[in-house]
């Protein structure tokens, strides 16, 4: 009898050991998290304090709102385009962003020979969206208008000046709303504009701005990343200790950066890029343009220097905004 005993408790307990020891064998691992990757080719500066900086500070807080890895490759010149976007491509990135409509013959390209590459373009048209290809479109005339109905109010010479980087369709529309925005407040009021041939000569900035300043024009605005940097530092040069000379900012808030930025108009890159962002990591990126407007807030008025622009006049300011916004600004 007791050696049965003996023998049921070594069973049991050898059952128990097996237990044990299944329990103990570790769980197999976690398939890990993938981790997208985002990468920007800039043809102008990070650090150009105007269209470089906007995008790539777009780039990295749309990136971080999504968990997304990013990098950059910036002053590149237009024969390396291309290549520049397969280098990363072949490393395994997620998303190529290429911030102007500039980059859409070289996206057309590389996007063919990689399908499960997103590609996203900022400023680029309503017809390059393909399988792989998204457009990101600001609305120009709005943010044309908005510079204009700030020029319109301010200016005292009725001569405004606008610089370009390059006859981009989205620049040319800036322009001419620019214009015809000032006008609807001022009709004495004319453009003087030239385009730099460029986004980066800083220098080419200072001479087209110097010129127009002779010519007259006291409030200004442009639309070619650095080169808009060299006009603001020819214009806080002209007004030497009292500013009578102001510019207009875009796309970032530029208020503080240069004594002469009155206001700001502000386009949320960041806002647009998520979008695609999110749409890649789904499955259903390509097809499409996103559009940003004052009507989704990826176009907003920016913050006013007070020490140039007079409560009243703010307060105009916003309400013709409004106006555009609303659609019966010059009805």
């Amino acid at each position: 009898m007791m050696k049965k005993a003996l023998a049921l408790l070594l069973v049991v307990c050898l059952a128990f050991g097996v237990l044990a020891a299944c329990s103990a064998k570790e769980e197999p691992a976690a398939a890990e998290e993938k981790v997208y990757k985002v990468a920007m080719i800039c043809d102008s500066s990070i650090s150009d304090g105007g269209w470089g900086a906007a995008c790539y500070n777009g780039m990295v807080d749309a990136a971080a709102a999504r968990g997304w890895e990013t990098a950059y490759t910036d002053s590149i010149d237009q024969s390396a385009y291309a290549d520049t976007m397969i280098s990363y491509c072949d490393l395994g990135y997620d998303l190529i962003f290429a911030p102007g409509n500039q980059y859409s013959d070289a996206v057309t390209q590389v996007a063919a020979d990689y399908p499960d590459v997103c590609f996203a373009v900022l400023n680029g048209s309503t017809e390059l969206p393909t399988d792989n290809i998204m457009s990101m479109l600001p609305n120009a005339d709005q943010i044309g208008s908005i510079a204009g109905i700030i020029a319109g109010l301010m200016s005292k010479s009725n001569v405004i000046g606008f610089i370009g980087g390059m006859e981009l369709d989205t620049t040319k529309s800036k322009l001419a709303h620019f214009e015809s925005a000032a006008q609807v407040i001022n009709p004495e009021i004319k453009a003087v504009s030239a385009y730099a041939g460029s986004f980066s000569d800083t220098a080419k900035g200072m001479e087209l701005a110097a010129s127009m300043i002779n010519e007259g024009a006291d409030v200004f605005f442009g639309d070619a990343s650095a080169v808009d940097s060299g006009a603001r530092q020819a214009i806080d040069q002209a007004n030497g200790d009292t500013v009578t000379i102001i510019d207009i900012g875009q796309p970032s808030d530029l208020l503080g950066q240069n004594p002469c930025v009155a206001c700001s108009v502000v386009t949320d890159n960041a806002g647009m890029l998520e979008i695609c962002l999110e749409a890649c990591e789904n499955g259903t990126f390509g097809n499409e343009v996103v559009y940003g407007s004052l009507e989704n807030s990826c176009v907003y008025l920016g913050s006013f220097n007070d020490d140039l622009i007079d409560a009243e006049t703010q307060a105009k300011v916003v309400e013709y905004v409004q106006q555009l916004q609303d659609g019966t600004f010059g009805n």
